[in-house]
């Protein structure tokens, strides 16, 4: 194991058990190379913690363990994803719920890895060079076990930080596409095999939920940045009178009408649209639209022919938009998926979005990560959804 020295300035934030290692940070960080197991230390010689090089957007690798005496080998891998199957052991038997994140990367120890669990399959998300150096170790744990239908995998280490496009199969059976899949009884379609993206984020579960059960009946919902209309599909199964699905992305209409189609609603009721979504947002205004429930949950950075869009900069003109287009005593979820603020500045952004248009709101829940999504409580960045579903007072 490689001996390293972390600078002065930055053994105060490991000593919190901070588990990302930032590049900055590490002494001769450049002539470290992908996937070695380092020990750091101070300058003075105290021990600090075990880790891993693996170079993502976020630092240039995790902490393993601040033990001194753990041997980072295949047995500690093992422990590692042992541990987070049995705290999952509910997801596993729930017949309602057959697609769960199994591995949360940091927040189950092993930070740059992810592991889905769809009905049977599991995909892998490898986020460096670094962690995909100890597949072997992960997969042989999944062999001992032996109980899977098929691993896929997401390779997302290109050298432009991108998806590597690549065959996404790794062994067992090849899965029949679309999987589908339950979440708290709806249907949804999954493609393993498709690219970075599989058809549906499993952290919002408990927000589509909520939407199904709390806010949908007899309402005319719009769900804005769509993907493949999982909100929708949510809402229409809550009896909703009608939804509006809003997206760019031409491949948007026919995922979101496999979507309705696969849980028995007549797509053809519903409002299909391949729009920009502050295009959207205009055409709406014009044809004097009107809608009970707006779900706003857009992508961290996006950018079209017209426009840039960036949560942190452009969240509000987002709030000031749904709420010229709600019905009296409208519901607003706004959702973000940024990691690089809390829920406090999230907060003051959805009130500047309120005091442009001089309207008050009544914040009715909040929503974070499901139980699936383990978050190490020293790493707050981890805890990256944040949700709150408002009501405009008229």
């Amino acid at each position: 194991m490689k001996r390293v020295k972390v600078k002065q300035a930055y053994v105060k934030n490991m000593k919190q058990q901070n588990p990302l290692i930032l590049e900055e940070a590490i002494e001769g960080a450049q002539k470290l190379q992908e996937g070695e197991i380092i020990a750091l230390y101070t300058q003075q010689g105290e021990f600090l913690a075990q880790a891993y090089t693996g170079r993502q957007n976020k630092g240039m690798g995790w902490v393993l363990t601040w033990k001194q005496t753990d041997t980072i080998n295949q047995a500690f891998f093992k422990q590692k994803l042992l541990t987070a199957m049995n705290k999952r052991r509910s997801y596993y038997q729930d017949e309602e719920t057959t697609a769960f994140r199994m591995f949360n990367g940091e927040g189950d120890g092993i930070g740059g890895l992810i592991i889905d669990y769809f009905d049977g399959y599991y995909v892998m998300q490898w986020y460096s060079e670094g962690i995909y150096a100890f597949k072997n170790w992960v997969i042989q744990v999944f062999d001992e076990l032996g109980d899977y239908q098929g691993i896929y995998e997401k390779k997302r280490f290109d050298t432009k930080g991108q998806y590597v496009e690549d065959d996404d199969f790794v062994k067992g059976v090849r899965g029949a596409f679309p999987l589908i899949v339950k979440e708290n009884g709806m249907n949804y379609a999954v493609y393993l095999n498709d690219g970075a993206m599989v058809g549906i984020f499993l952290d919002q579960r408990d927000v589509r939920k909520a939407l199904r059960d709390k806010y949908a009946k007899e309402k005319h919902v719009l769900n804005t940045f769509s993907y493949t209309g999982a909100f929708s599909v949510a809402a229409a199964l809550g009896g909703a009178d009608k939804t509006t699905s809003v997206d760019l992305a031409k491949r948007s209409k026919h995922k979101t009408i496999e979507q309705f189609s696969i849980n028995d609603i007549d797509f053809e009721q519903q409002d299909i649209i391949v729009m920009d979504v502050f295009d959207y947002f205009k055409y709406a205004k014009r044809k004097q639209l009107r809608f009970d429930v707006v779900v706003l949950d857009p992508p961290s950075f996006a950018r079209s022919k017209k426009r840039t869009f960036r949560t942190a900069k452009d969240y509000p003109e987002l709030i000031e938009n749904a709420i010229d287009l709600l019905e009296k005593n409208g519901v607003i979820i706004a959702s973000t998926n940024t990691a690089s603020f809390g829920m406090k500045k999230f907060k003051d952004m959805i009130l500047r979005g309120f005091q442009a248009k001089q309207k008050q709101y009544t914040i009715l829940e909040e929503f974070s990560l499901p139980g699936d999504f383990a978050v190490d409580k020293h790493f707050k960045q981890g805890d990256y959804l944040k949700v709150a579903v408002l009501q405009v007072k008229d």
